[in-house]
């Protein structure tokens, strides 16, 4: 078995030394909508009807196909190109976009830059900013990711404030002693009509990932990069990104370059503009009606 692994490896290595290599990995993510759909049950406004038919278009929007095309040094990952939906085309870009998704995601691992281009509420962002410094460590468990012996890494790593991937449901369940807190804001809590108040953004996520040695780019889906080998899997608790298909060398070859339309930020600036866009929306859907009727525009995005 070593000496097929071995084999292999330098069969790749092989092609990675090509004038001009480019690889190809097909990832399928899947994000959970339990918490959201926690959320929404909290609304007394919300039927059944509404919730089922917003948890099977969130559940569409949350199970997504991505592509990566990389070379020794970049990749893009862009979502797989399918026609949209009747009434997807506006509101569906921007929930994409804050879901994780939307325009072509430029990454550099020899200049540590990544730069991704984003739609939000009609206007164009090209965030440009360095890549995360991920301190992973490696652990000794291995498995099998099609044919490909893959490795486990983990990491703490910073939530971006801008993927509403990210949201959890908040517990409001009071420990002991706080009861009597509780019930003094209890006529206030009964006022509220807006989901998004039972929401939290953690600060950090605990970050699962299975590189493979034998394909030593330094590469993977979406932001993630640093290891020594090119990353099949990625786990955050809430979404699973895995590798379904790998092509190596192929013939037709795919430009590997950073978008270069829309107003320049960094990504700390392009976070800030999204939660004051949200922060409108709330104030807006709070009152009588308001919060389902931001339940029902989320549905026919």
């Amino acid at each position: 078995m070593k000496k097929i692994i071995i084999a292999s490896i330098f069969m790749i290595s092989g092609l990675l030394n090509a004038q001009n290599f480019q690889g190809m990995a097909v990832y399928e993510s899947k994000t959970s909508t339990a918490d959201f759909m926690k959320g929404m049950s909290t609304n007394r406004e919300m039927t059944p009807e509404m919730q089922k038919q917003i948890e099977e278009r969130m559940k569409k929007m949350f199970e997504r196909t991505f592509i990566l095309n990389f070379d020794k040094t970049a990749s893009i990952y862009k979502e797989e190109e399918k026609l949209d939906a009747p009434g997807q085309q506006g509101g569906g870009r921007m929930m994409m976009s804050m879901m994780g998704g939307g325009g072509t995601h430029y990454k550099n691992a020899k200049d540590k830059q990544y730069v991704v281009d984003k739609e939000f509420f009609g206007k164009e962002f090209l965030i440009r900013d360095s890549l995360p410094k991920y301190e992973w460590k490696l652990e000794g468990e291995s498995k099998k990711i099609g044919n490909y012996t893959c490795f486990k890494a983990t990491a703490v790593v910073k939530v971006s404030e801008s993927d509403f991937r990210n949201f959890r449901f908040r517990n409001n369940n009071p420990k002991e002693g706080e009861k009597k807190a509780e019930t003094v804001k209890d006529t206030a809590k009964a006022k509220k009509t807006n989901f998004t108040d039972d929401w939290e953004m953690p600060k950090e996520n605990v970050i699962t990932a299975w590189y493979c040695p034998e394909i030593p780019v330094n590469q993977g889906p979406e932001n993630y990069w640093g290891l020594p080998g090119l990353i099949l899997e990625v786990n955050d608790g809430k979404t699973v990104i895995l590798c379904s298909k790998l092509v190596l060398n192929s013939k037709e070859k795919v430009e590997i370059k950073p978008a270069s339309k829309g107003k320049e930020v960094t990504q700390k600036e392009y976070d800030e503009i999204v939660k004051k866009k949200m922060e409108e929306m709330r104030e807006m859907n709070s009152g009588p009606g308001g919060g389902s009727r931001m339940q029902f525009r989320m549905g026919r995005i």
